[in-house]
């Protein structure tokens, strides 16, 4: 499997077929993009755009935190490449394409397989429980929403941030190692890694969140603190849903539904279509433009040349 894997011609494949079902994803709703573009202004779509970018690069980082708390420390140019490139493979039915592909490129780099794995479940686990924490931070108590008499679930978030104290995400990644009878690691992550860890993710959410607001205004939405809190933690919402259900391309469905209800309080049906449409092809739009540019910054320094770690 490993000389499979190994292969140029199947990572080019891989690749391709990645970008394809990721295109894919945005051609079968083409005619319901074009009508949503059509309402909206090029201008929102480009800063949207924008955000979505920095969304997925704030990612890359969290998870950068977290290898080098593993001992698999990596230049931002190297680290781009094995997170962006790699993600792209989510776009990919299974849930497991983009654990593979990320392993493979962190080997071309020195990273052993079991470790890149290792890092990419734990900067998982960690943005779910930010994510889940970001929910219960923003979206219950908002005003004018059926929620709005649900105050006290945001005073759980604090407790579900200890989900992420480094010795239950030690645990668990020993757990893990251990039920897929992978040799554990010998370096456990300490707090300083997890709290930069932590950080990103959140600034992550934060910077998703505001794309939907950003397309939420564009259609029409009362601009505000609560819309905010709306966007943010609708998303994070979404997202958790989306990753839970593993057989679903990158949640494609379930994440826009989710989505979509969080809303509800505030735009119409039509608007709401087309927040939650454009959101999801301007994160797919993110994603492959950030593959892209690693894919481009690793063509002019391939890994092993000076300056190759983009440190």
């Amino acid at each position: 499997m490993r000389r499979v894997l190994g292969s140029p011609w199947v990572r080019r494949g891989f690749v391709v077929a990645a970008v394809a079902a990721a295109v894919v994803a945005v051609v079968l709703e083409r005619e319901a993009v074009g009508e949503a573009l059509r309402t909206v202004s090029w201008s929102y779509v480009a800063l949207a755009l924008l955000l979505s970018v920095v969304n997925v690069l704030l990612a890359a980082l969290s998870w950068r935190s977290v290898s080098a708390g593993l001992g698999a420390p990596l230049g931002k140019r190297d680290a781009s490449v094995v997170y962006l490139v790699g993600q792209v493979g989510k776009y990919l039915p299974g849930g497991v394409w983009n654990l593979l592909a990320s392993a493979e490129l962190g080997s071309d780099r020195g990273i052993a397989r079991r470790r890149t794995v290792g890092t990419m479940l734990l900067a998982a686990l960690l943005s779910a429980v930010v994510a889940g924490a970001t929910a219960l931070a923003t979206l219950p108590g908002v005003p004018g929403t059926r929620l709005e008499a649900w105050w006290w679930p945001a005073l759980l978030a604090p407790v579900a941030l200890l989900l992420v104290h480094p010795a239950v995400l030690n645990r668990i990644l020993v757990t893990v190692l251990h039920l897929t009878r992978q040799t554990p690691l010998e370096e456990r992550i300490g707090g300083r890694a997890v709290a930069a860890a932590t950080l990103w993710s959140i600034a992550s959410w934060v910077v998703v969140g505001l794309q939907v607001l950003v397309l939420a205004l564009a259609v029409g939405a009362e601009p505000g603190v609560d819309l905010l809190r709306l966007t943010t933690g609708g998303y994070a919402l979404a997202w958790l849903v989306g990753t839970a259900l593993v057989f679903l391309p990158a949640g494609v469905g379930a994440r826009e539904t989710v989505l979509a209800l969080a809303l509800a309080p505030v735009l119409d049906a039509g608007g709401i279509l087309v927040v939650v449409l454009l959101s999801r092809v301007l994160v797919t739009a993110g994603d492959l433009l950030a593959a892209g540019g690693a894919l481009l910054a690793v063509r002019v320094a391939p890994p092993g040349a000076p300056g190759s770690d983009g440190s």
